[in-house]
């Protein structure tokens, strides 16, 4: 059996952690199902990282960061329109493949609110940056135009929205989004 470094579980342990918050959530997920599915020990877990609210805080910017990612991959070398389409069809390609990233995004929003609502304003600031981050990613290939950069960022949230809620491809409700930006497929009956 090959060893792991620490880096290496590390990483492990974020993508774990998506799968399992993206499910149940920040309260509703225990450490020790994230534990169970990389395979080590709570302890080692928190030699990792030293809670909880870090393994969430990990897993979030993660998924915005691949975000980025894919966003960036999409618009290499196109501005405006184009771009615009190739990053819609990029990030619908990402949650119909990866559903986790969508649910992890979901439950992302709630638990910043939750956060905020306790007083605890430092994982929201974590998650606006990386949050502004995706912005800056999307604004320049869209022409460095506030109005285009916040339509397609709310186009997005729509699609975020209709896609948890279950809407399936042909129903009424995708039929004003960009052709590159409806779900196809994934969601039929």
């Amino acid at each position: 059996m090959v060893r792991m470094s620490a880096e290496e579980r590390r990483e492990s342990v974020v993508l774990a952690a998506i799968a399992e918050f993206a499910q149940r959530g920040y309260y509703g997920t225990s450490t020790e199902a994230i534990a169970k599915r990389v395979g080590v020990s709570q302890p080692y877990l928190f030699r990792l990282f030293p809670g909880k609210k870090a393994i969430f805080a990990a897993a979030s910017l993660r998924c915005v960061a691949d975000t980025c990612r894919i966003f960036e991959e999409a618009a290499e070398g196109l501005h405006g329109e184009e771009a615009l389409h190739a990053m819609a069809a990029a990030y619908v390609r990402l949650i119909t493949e990866h559903p986790e990233k969508l649910q992890m995004q979901m439950q992302t929003y709630i638990t910043v609110a939750a956060a905020e609502a306790e007083g605890d304003h430092e994982f929201g600031e974590a998650v606006r940056a990386g949050w502004m981050n995706l912005w800056d990613t999307v604004h320049l290939p869209l022409g460095a135009d506030d109005n285009e950069t916040t339509t397609f960022l709310a186009y997005g949230m729509l699609v975020n929205t209709l896609t948890a809620m279950g809407f399936p491809p042909r129903h009424r409700v995708w039929q004003s989004m960009y052709p590159s930006a409806r779900i196809t497929g994934r969601l039929e009956n």
